[in-house]
């Protein structure tokens, strides 16, 4: 059953009365060529279990059952299970877990599932829930690496180089963690229905440490993210207002120690420059 093809697809969600949900943010691929070249970006193998979110009717899921050693699918839409227990019924090694990946516990579920495989992630997220998916990704700890089909402006913003006007507090939040590259873009009309807006595959790969030394993580990133408080103001506006504690004096000359301009913006901050102002702001 070729799942991309688009009269295959529509006789399959009719022989299950299944309509698609906006809240949902339900797209299927309808180019075949596109999950392929998602799982291959994967660099799944038989030594790893993959883990996908919203597998929609299985177009990439069957792509990573060629390639994993096992492939564990979570779906929210029960709608959908009749239609996935039809196209992956003829993969031994795919498992449809029911429920919510912003509710369940990956890691535990990683454990159970993947024993003795490396654990990875490969999906088609739905543009409504990327950022809470990701930091569930990250958080669990236990992914070596996740590649995902996202909105491609959010794949652009999550992939920026540090320091740039294209990041923000989540994106060096991200590559605190993980290497982020954006691999390809897939246009809008390779989905159906098609969304408004065309997608990109970002890779991000675990960092084996963090990307920069910190003695207080949380203090860290209550830095990190009260810089981007007031995005179009001053650093030293927006971490006075976010750190009400130390002063805005204070805040200025740790920012002056830290050798940055009185005026910098925090979109210019690396993840090194953020380290040495926490570390200033902390003392």
């Amino acid at each position: 059953m070729n799942l991309c093809d688009r009269e295959t697809l529509r006789a399959l969600l009719g022989r299950h009365g299944f309509h698609f949900s906006k809240s949902m943010g339900q797209n299927f691929l309808i180019d075949p060529a596109v999950p392929a070249d998602i799982a291959a970006a994967s660099q799944a193998d038989g030594d790893c279990g993959v883990l996908e979110i919203g597998p929609g009717v299985g177009c990439l899921t069957a792509e990573l059952a060629g390639r994993a050693g096992k492939v564990v699918s979570i779906e929210l839409d029960k709608k959908l299970l009749p239609v996935l227990e039809e196209t992956m019924g003829p993969y031994d090694n795919v498992e449809i877990v029911p429920g919510d990946a912003l509710k369940l516990d990956l890691a535990a579920l990683a454990a159970e599932r993947f024993r003795g495989l490396r654990p990875l992630v490969c999906a088609n997220l739905p543009y409504n829930i990327t950022t809470p998916v990701l930091t569930r990704l990250v958080e669990a700890d236990c992914f070596e690496s996740v590649t995902v089909l996202l909105q491609k402006e959010v794949a652009q913003r999550l992939a920026a180089p540090q320091g740039s006007s294209g990041g923000g507090a989540f994106t060096l939040w991200l590559q605190y963690h993980m290497e982020t590259e954006v691999l390809f873009d897939v246009p809008a009309d390779r989905f159906f229905p098609a969304p408004k807006v065309d997608s990109a595959v970002l890779r991000c790969v675990r960092r084996e440490r963090p990307a920069v030394a910190v003695e207080d993580e949380a203090f860290f990133f209550r830095v990190v993210r009260g810089a981007f408080l007031l995005r179009r103001k001053t650093l030293a506006n927006s971490l006075a207002a976010a750190l009400p504690e130390r002063g805005r004096e204070a805040v200025q000359a740790a920012i002056e120690r830290c050798g940055l301009p009185p005026s910098v913006r925090g979109e210019a901050l690396t993840l090194e420059d953020f380290a040495r102002l926490a570390a200033e702001l902390g003392s």
